[in-house]
């Protein structure tokens, strides 16, 4: 049975929000816990980016400073003891890459960004269109059993696709659209669902 995990506010913090905290610029507060349509606020991002003279070199900045949430570690290697894990996220390797080390690398499918040679941020790569979605699809045509976790919209296509769904600390608006998923609060709470989960699939 695999375990399929969001990145971005299950594990890590938002990397665009502690860069809004550092520029000032709200708009880059924006995520998919907001804006449903990743095509939509990625676009709006580097439109952002543009206007003010940013580059990957000032993210990467901030990123540096950025730890794993309190007890995400510990829950990883937990759920790494109980599950096979794989972290389906809607961040960039540029992004993510310096922040693996700190949850003892675990396997990471996320996009690319596009940079030209003076570091600026023109456009961006997805693997696939709904990859989370269709990569937990692809895992159950392997016959694995799916366990999906995530807190925004943009986890909500895998969440339904899986064997089950669990929603980890979302905000109101998405547990009232989506009240079919259980939901965890913290990581106590959240390793308790991953086991009933399990054994009412293996029931």
């Amino acid at each position: 049975m695999l375990a399929c995990l969001d990145l971005e506010g299950v594990l890590l913090p938002e990397i665009w929000i502690a860069f809004a905290e550092k520029t000032g610029i709200e708009e880059l507060r924006l995520t998919t816990r907001d804006i449903p349509d990743y095509d939509e606020l990625m676009v709006g991002r580097l439109k952002i980016l543009k206007e003010n003279n940013l580059k990957l070199i000032d993210i990467e900045n901030v990123i540096k400073t950025l730890i794993p949430l309190e007890g995400a570690k510990n829950f990883l290697d937990w759920l790494k003891s109980e599950f096979q894990v794989i972290i389906l996220s809607d961040t960039f390797y540029q992004f993510a890459k310096p922040l693996m080390g700190s949850l003892d690398y675990p396997t990471l499918f996320c996009h690319e960004l596009i940079i030209d040679n003076k570091g600026e941020i023109k456009g961006y790569h997805l693997r696939q269109s709904d990859g989370k979605t269709k990569a937990v699809s692809a895992l159950k045509g392997l016959n694995f059993q799916v366990i999906a976790a995530g807190d925004s919209y943009n986890d909500i296509g895998m969440l339904k696709v899986a064997d089950a769904g669990i929603l980890f600390c979302p905000p109101e608006k998405v547990i009232e659209e989506f009240p079919q998923f259980p939901v965890s609060r913290d990581y106590t709470e959240f390793k308790e669902i991953f086991l009933k989960t399990r054994e009412s699939i293996l029931l």
